[in-house]
């Protein structure tokens, strides 16, 4: 990478005055490694993907909640100055009380991302957010792969990546390590894909 591509688009300051106003127009903006980029609208089998995650966790973990993507943005990379819109944040209940728009991570347990059909959110999801997300210390990374059809579990971070990554096909359990430390039954998920 050039010193040209390494540097951000824009300070983390400009973004946000950007993405405030983008949400007057149902615009879901991220800025991941120095770089703008805009969340894809959700398609009926994701929002759905989403909500029976937010049952599982919800069920199987009492007391903490799966924080949807329209209630907070989190800062993320090293130095807390990317912003990421996750689909959704595994955190105790009451986590994120009073912090505004773009909440700390330091509560999250587990971030949730369900691809969509976009390649650029896709990008995102598969590539630059693991990367941020690591370097957060979140403890644990769930992608939702509806293309090849998949859960992808990224867990250990340790110098900016996530040192495990365990690949479950749909139908076939997917163990969520501690500290989320549930079993989903990833069945369901085969009728949300194309």
């Amino acid at each position: 990478m050039t010193a040209v591509e390494s540097r951000p688009q824009m300070l983390v300051e400009e973004f946000e005055c950007i993405a405030l106003a983008a949400e007057h127009e149902d615009v879901r903006l991220e800025f991941v490694h120095g770089r703008l980029g805009v969340k894809a609208a959700p398609d009926g089998n994701h929002s759905e993907a989403v909500r029976w995650l937010t049952e599982q966790c919800v069920r199987q973990r009492p007391g903490w909640w799966l924080y949807p993507t329209s209630t907070c943005g989190l800062r993320v990379e090293t130095h807390r100055q990317g912003r990421a819109r996750p689909d959704g944040v595994l955190a105790p209940e009451g986590s994120f009380a009073g912090q505004g728009e773009w909440v700390n991570a330091d509560q999250a347990v587990m971030v949730v991302e369900v691809t969509s059909y976009d390649s650029d959110t896709d990008r995102r999801d598969r590539d630059e957010k693991p990367r941020a997300y690591a370097e957060t210390g979140i403890p644990v990374y769930l992608l939702v792969d509806r293309d090849s059809c998949e859960v992808l579990v990224h867990s250990e971070p340790e110098d900016g990546q996530y040192v495990s990554l365990v690949r479950r096909p749909f139908g076939k359990p997917a163990v969520l390590p501690d500290p989320v430390g549930i079993t989903l039954e990833t069945e369901a998920f085969k009728a949300w894909v194309r």
